[in-house]
């Protein structure tokens, strides 16, 4: 059984972030462990309150479970500010484990920045730099490239821009593309230096929450289980579209 850790903020109604990482996990039979950065009042329609943990109370879960049960991959969420993310870092550049994916949770999906420029700053210094893959949606690449994305050639600019400072693979989720009329959900995969587009249909849903944690926990349990980044990305990407898709179906 691998061994999975997400590093993320919390989702009482369970359809996103900790929550949300560790039922993807027990989907693919991999036993799930948490340490919390945040507590998040938040729910389908939107955060409603948050507090961030003590960077000694963050440390603590690290080092609790680093000495323990050494993880096969880990996934990393929510860390809201510089403190935290500084103290993530740290416990990464001892601990050395292998299979990090970071989802940059830095825009919500009301297109508010949930990150103060300092904190933006440091993710992109000293945290995204020790991932093997990173997962951001378009607002949040346009953060991290630092121009507008309008179209599909706008994201492999920004890809080869992001790659010039960060040297893992680069995933950018086409789902929020600012075409409206757009019909696929196209996303961009870039790696060892190649662009690789990984196609797919838009569904038509309300039900988005939590569909980058979901992603991004299932990247890290294939990549945990030996699968390369394209395979683990494609079976993840699969896995959303089939779950969104069953939950359409009941509804």
């Amino acid at each position: 059984m691998k061994k999975i850790l997400t590093i993320a903020g919390t989702d009482p109604s369970g359809g996103a972030g900790i929550q949300a990482d560790l039922k993807t996990f027990a989907v693919y039979k991999a036993y799930g462990m948490s340490v919390i950065t945040s507590i998040v009042a938040q729910n389908t329609y939107g955060v409603f309150a948050m507090e961030n943990l003590s960077n000694a109370l963050v440390k603590a879960q690290l080092d609790a479970v680093f000495s323990d049960i050494f993880p096969d991959a880990v996934k990393i969420g929510m860390v809201s500010n510089s403190e935290i993310i500084e103290v993530v870092a740290t416990s990464l550049q001892k601990e050395k484990p292998e299979n990090i994916v970071l989802d940059p949770v830095m825009v919500s999906t009301s297109q508010h920045r949930l990150l103060d420029n300092d904190a933006e700053k440091k993710l992109m210094e000293i945290l995204i730099p020790l991932a093997d893959v990173i997962t951001p949606n378009i607002p949040e690449a346009e953060i991290l490239c630092n121009f507008p994305i309008k179209n599909e050639m706008d994201m492999e600019s920004a890809a080869k821009s992001i790659a010039k400072w960060y040297k893992g693979s680069i995933l950018i989720k086409g789902g929020h593309n600012h075409n409206s009329e757009q019909k696929n959900c196209n996303d961009l995969l870039y790696y060892d230096g190649s662009m690789c587009w990984l196609t797919g249909e838009k569904i038509s849903t309300s039900n988005t929450h939590g569909t980058g944690c979901t992603l991004s926990s299932a990247i890290a349990v294939r990549l945990a289980e030996g699968e390369t980044v394209l395979k683990a990305v494609k079976y993840a990407k699969e896995y959303v579209r089939s779950t969104k898709a069953r939950i359409e179906s009941r509804n």
